[in-house]
């Protein structure tokens, strides 16, 4: 099983989407432990098949790693990419507000998108477990014609560029996933993950396929699953996008991608 440790890393001028070169890596019988990166990516996508816009300028990138953990455990990996990388970014804007982790795979500042998280996973043919988390950070530029408010690095006040905060992630990265241990010690990644979690304790509403929920977020359980308090009961939700509701301390927050 792979944890932190040392990691290679490869800058493309173009690819399809990092994820997809990554994977194409893992078939190919690469060990793992690699880090693609792309100056742009021509079909970025985030959670189910949505697009990603990966202009020049900003980070997409995607770390592969084989047999990190038993593939049960697999999941938790969202977890540790979105602590590591609301560490990274945390790290470059001394003096802001901290950015914030929207279940399950957002990461938020002051209710506007400004990073995704996309988690794949595929058993090989020669019987290995590969995992690619792939990031897709606004860096210097965002899309301006979605539905809910995104931001950037540079509209932020922070004059980094991709190469110096994936620097930055891949250290971060390293750690978290030493912490993680192979998915033997979650409850240290999940109190992490809560400590920046946007919308803790407050109301929000949850998209799950044909279902809108609305509730208050309690926590997010051993598993990852979302913990949600409504007016019928307690709901446990596995996988869906959360909504900030308007005029709490994290504003609004749209649809999320990983």
């Amino acid at each position: 099983m792979q944890e932190g440790g040392a990691s290679r890393l490869e800058w493309l001028d173009q690819v399809d989407s990092t994820n997809e070169e990554a994977m194409r890596r893992a078939r190919s019988g690469d060990p793992g432990g690699l880090w693609i990166a792309a100056r742009q990516q021509t079909s970025g996508r985030g959670r189910q098949g949505r697009s990603w816009i990966s202009p020049p300028g900003n980070l997409a990138a995607s770390l592969l790693l084989i047999d990190p953990s038993q593939p049960r455990d697999a999941p938790q990996l969202s977890f540790v990419a979105g602590v590591a990388l609301a560490s990274a970014i945390a790290d470059l804007m001394p003096g802001q507000p901290a950015p914030r982790l929207k279940w399950p795979n957002d990461l938020v500042f002051e209710g506007a998108k400004l990073s995704g998280l996309l988690l794949e996973a595929s058993q090989l043919a020669d019987g290995r477990f590969a995992c690619v988390i792939g990031f897709g950070v606004n860096v210097i530029a965002h899309p301006s014609d979605l539905a809910y408010p995104t931001t950037d690095l540079r509209e932020l006040g922070c004059r980094t560029t991709a190469r110096d905060l994936l620097n930055k992630l891949r250290a971060a990265v390293a750690l978290w996933l030493h912490r993680w241990q192979g998915g033997t010690d979650f409850e240290v990644v999940r109190s992490a993950w809560l400590a920046r979690a946007a919308g803790l304790g407050q109301d929000i509403r949850v998209v799950a396929g044909t279902r809108v929920l609305e509730g208050i977020f309690r926590t997010v359980d051993a598993t990852g699953q979302l913990i949600l308090d409504t007016q019928a009961g307690t709901e446990t939700v596995a996988a869906g996008d959360v909504f900030l509701v308007r005029g709490s301390d994290n504003k609004a927050a749209g649809q999320g991608i990983r």
